[in-house]
């Protein structure tokens, strides 16, 4: 089982992250926390009890402290915690130095279940490909478990057919309509995509569950289809 802290300063993105870990099968969540502080913390007493951190799962933004410093801090300790870095940040030099600091892998949002997914199934085939125990692996060995976490052009960034930006910019619509949701026809108008293109994404994303969907009635006229983020 791989121990998985949470460290997202959106209480609402946290509770994502973590439902949909939840959905993953050989990962459990160690504890959510939502600044650099209390992960340090969190992290340090890990280590010290023997139960070490396996993953760290961290945003960038925090309100106490640089992501980048955190991630460093964390690559400090012994045994120090693998890092996957969640953020809506697209600076390349913000994604060469989290790289550089000791992120296996970045993860823009949003992002899909999917995507989610993805990263961390791939994630833990790299564990699985490196060796038990701590003495240095072959090169090949290391060559294999570091092209587990190497993702191929629009992998999983979205769903076959589908371009990854429009999958993008519609997924981010719906997380920010709140709990009233939205329906095919303001999403269309928001992105500026056709109502039946709006529609075939808000499905797929649907379907693989990043999005919940029911049924609006209204008061007259025809009832309509409204999408919320899960």
């Amino acid at each position: 089982m791989i121990t998985v802290l949470i460290v997202e300063d959106e209480p609402l993105i946290a509770e994502a992250h973590q439902t949909y870990l939840a959905r993953l099968q050989g990962f459990s969540v160690a504890a959510v926390v939502h600044s650099a502080r209390d992960a340090m913390r969190a992290a340090s007493e890990a280590a010290a009890s023997d139960t070490p951190i396996d993953l760290v799962l961290l945003d960038i933004g925090l309100p106490d402290a640089n992501g980048i410093a955190l991630a460093s801090a964390l690559s400090g300790l012994r045994p120090a915690p693998d890092i996957i870095t969640i953020t809506s940040e697209r600076d390349l030099e913000m994604v060469r130095a989290a790289i550089g600091h000791g992120a296996l892998a970045y993860l823009l949002k949003p992002f899909t279940f999917a995507a989610f997914r993805d990263r961390l199934e791939r994630y833990q085939r790299y564990r699985e490909a490196l060796p038990a125990g701590t003495d240095a692996a072959s090169q090949a060995e290391v060559d294999r478990a570091l092209a587990e976490l190497r993702v191929g052009p629009n992998r999983a960034a979205a769903p076959k057919g589908a371009a990854p930006a429009t999958n993008d910019e519609i997924a981010r619509v719906v997380r920010d309509s709140g709990d009233d949701g939205v329906t095919a026809d303001e999403v269309a108008k928001q992105v500026g995509v056709s109502r039946v293109t709006a529609w075939r994404y808000l499905e797929r994303l649907a379907d693989e569950g990043t999005v919940g969907r029911h049924t609006d009635y209204g008061k007259a006229g025809r009832p309509k289809t409204r999408y919320q983020w899960r």
